[in-house]
């Protein structure tokens, strides 16, 4: 991933209110090993279930605001990411939802997907054994996990693009 600005991070949201981008924790930005991120995910400390993702696609920059269910998989059983395509515990994946919103508000509806809990499959796809974390490997998985964020954050765009009546 190429690096961003905090200004760049706030103009990114596709589906954020205004109170909600007024609000929006920034993560450590400086601290960031960029070339190891496919996309930058983080969690809200202060609301536990509120995340946020962002990545590059092409030349524009897209973020989306993310609510993690209540609750989550059953523990026990395994669950797979649909970023990562990574099979971990249930318990570290939850359904997360991209409300549609314009910045006036919330249009009452959602787009939802299965994630990693921390948002961190940049990290996923790069842990394991020595053959499952070769470079090129690496670079086909994190490839194919950032054209399936691509899609997801498409859709919630257009769907909040054509709330917005436009």
């Amino acid at each position: 991933m190429r690096e961003v600005t905090a200004d760049e991070l706030l103009g990114s949201f596709v589906n954020a209110t205004r109170r909600e981008l007024e609000q929006l924790p920034l993560p450590g930005l400086h601290e960031t090993i960029w070339s190891e991120r496919e996309y930058l995910g983080w969690r809200d400390q202060r609301s536990s279930r509120v995340g946020y993702i962002v990545h590059w696609r092409e030349d524009a920059l897209i973020g989306v605001v993310v609510r993690g269910a209540p609750g989550g998989l059953r523990p026990g059983v395994a669950a797979m990411c649909s970023l990562c395509h990574s099979t971990q515990p249930a318990t570290q994946v939850r359904m997360f939802t991209a409300r549609l919103a314009t910045l006036d508000g919330d249009t009452g509806s959602s787009i939802g997907t299965y994630i990693c809990d921390d948002l961190a499959c940049s990290h996923i796809i790069r842990s394991g054994p020595p053959h499952l974390t070769s470079p090129a490997r690496v670079a086909a998985r994190g490839a194919a996990m950032l054209e399936r964020l691509t899609r997801f954050s498409a859709r919630v765009e257009q769907a909040s693009r054509e709330a917005r009546g436009g």
